[in-house]
């Protein structure tokens, strides 16, 4: 039997981010476990010590991603932001950074892989949870008209920034992030009866690390 390999010095974290990287920039397809471990600085051995396959990885990354995201707005959200703001500011970390072309390998393999769909559902559900819940301030506060059902925006909403960010990261001409947000915006604002102010810059673009090509080194609450 081969000895436990020395892995003191890999970790997990350090995986995931490589596989991000590599994923975005090859998909999943022509990702090998072996690019992993190069931009990670590791061996192959190290990546499958952690991760039994590529699908385990992307899953992982995906959850990675998610976390960061709800981290970052829910630390820019907690200064005390009205529900209006709060709203404003989600439409535009969604047009900001992260990586869409991972929700894009997943949305794919969730056609046929059972795991990779409730992976896509319990991520979606979440960010469905946190539009509808500052919906519900928001008429509360009296920021927005009452009798919108909180699920339903969240749900239109969702659909919508997901649909224009996937032209986003395509690079369609016509769907640049700026046009993402003012429909985004405008839909919501229909659907409120309300007004969103524009956040400040620094709130609106979460610092999530960008894929490159070199190596590198949760809820919403009034």
């Amino acid at each position: 039997m081969s000895p436990r390999p020395n892995i003191d010095y890999i970790r997990r974290p350090q995986l995931i981010t490589a596989a991000m990287e590599v994923i975005v920039e090859r998909g999943i397809v022509a990702t090998r476990i072996a690019d992993v471990a190069d931009r990670a600085g590791t061996s192959s051995g190290a990546i499958l010590y952690w991760f039994d396959s590529k699908d385990e990885l992307l899953a992982a990354a995906l959850i990675e991603e998610d976390d960061l995201f709800y981290a970052e707005v829910t630390e820019r959200v907690a200064t005390g932001l009205t529900p209006a703001e709060q709203l404003a500011l989600l439409i535009e970390a969604a047009s900001q950074g992260g990586e869409w072309a991972l929700w894009m390998e997943s949305w794919s393999r969730a056609l046929r892989d059972p795991e990779a769909a409730r992976t896509r559902e319990r991520q979606d559900l979440r960010w469905r949870a946190v539009i509808a819940e500052v919906v519900s301030a928001g008429q509360q506060s009296g920021d927005f008209r009452g009798d919108a059902d909180p699920g339903d925006v969240a749900a239109t909403l969702a659909s919508l920034m997901d649909g224009l960010a996937v032209q986003v990261s395509l690079g369609d001409p016509e769907m640049p992030p700026e046009r993402m947000v003012a429909l985004a915006r405008a839909v919501a604002c229909e659907q409120l009866a309300c007004e969103l102010p524009q956040p400040e810059p620094a709130l609106a673009e979460p610092s999530r690390p960008q894929a490159t090509s070199a190596p590198a080194p949760s809820v919403v609450t009034a």
